[in-house]
């Protein structure tokens, strides 16, 4: 059966790079693709008609004809443009964080449908939801679940024991968590409190509707915080770019109050 040699797929678009004077070469996360990469001809050109339909943290209708070496764009049309995300420097933070995680750890031409739908549900919640920290944290577990790197938060990872209701231990090498006894003698693992693990619990067993009920103070939001970029790092060997600017605008905000 011949590939037909012009499709449409729903895509995200995740990261844009400059192409000579005016083309661009767009990296697009999709339900049944997975990560593609599309040629826009002209794109940053102003009289470019697809450009608004191809913003970065955009969720597009997409028009691609197949290429030799990378396909090419040849329309698009907004199904979101998620708007809240262009207009508050803090919330595009947020989605930039969102889209390179997505970006750092997904292959390319590896079909994932529920990275997908987690990533439009994730940029949608950040447009409405009050305690983006906790979206965030959310995000990342789910994320994590859906590409195979699910941490044990029951049980201990070295002796298998059920987990007491009592502080724990986190390791990122180990892949989740290490009793009192086990913990003694890892040095790269984090103190985990009983809510934070319970909270965790909450976030890798539930839906996002169930999640965004959860009450967090700023030290519980801290902790989980800390937890999960060490384990991020871990995976991924280097640090998220764009958590840095995350990190500098809550700063900044938090010496404005």
């Amino acid at each position: 059966m011949t590939t037909p040699r012009t499709y449409q797929t729903e895509a995200i678009v995740i990261r844009k790079t400059k192409l000579g004077e005016a083309d661009t070469i767009l990296t697009l996360y999709t339900p049944r693709l997975g990560k593609i990469q599309g040629f826009a001809k002209s794109l940053r050109k102003t009289k470019s008609r697809m450009a608004g339909h191809l913003e970065l943290l955009t969720h597009s209708l997409v028009s691609l004809a197949r290429g030799r070496n990378i396909d090419t764009i040849t329309g698009s049309q907004t199904i979101n443009s998620f708007l809240p995300l262009k207009t508050d420097l803090d919330l595009t933070s947020y989605g930039l964080y969102v889209i390179e995680l997505v970006n750092q750890f997904t292959p390319e031409h590896l079909e994932n449908d529920s990275v997908f739908e987690l990533l439009k549900e994730t940029l949608d919640s950040l447009c409405r939801s009050d305690d983006r920290e906790l979206t965030l944290r959310y995000f990342e577990m789910k994320l994590l679940d859906s590409l195979g790197y699910r941490p044990q938060l029951r049980n201990c990872v070295h002796c298998r024991k059920t987990l007491e209701p009592v502080i724990n231990t986190f390791s990122p090498s180990a892949g989740g968590i290490l009793c009192p006894d086990c913990g003694n003698s890892q040095l790269s693992a984090y103190p985990l409190s009983v809510n934070a693990l319970k909270v965790m619990r909450l976030m890798q067993e539930h839906g996002l509707e169930t999640v965004e009920r959860l009450k967090m103070n700023e030290r519980l939001s801290r902790e989980i915080e800390i937890i999960m970029r060490n384990y991020l790092r871990y995976l991924l060997e280097k640090e998220v770019k764009s958590a840095a600017w995350l990190d500098a605008l809550r700063a900044g905000n938090s010496r404005k109050v």
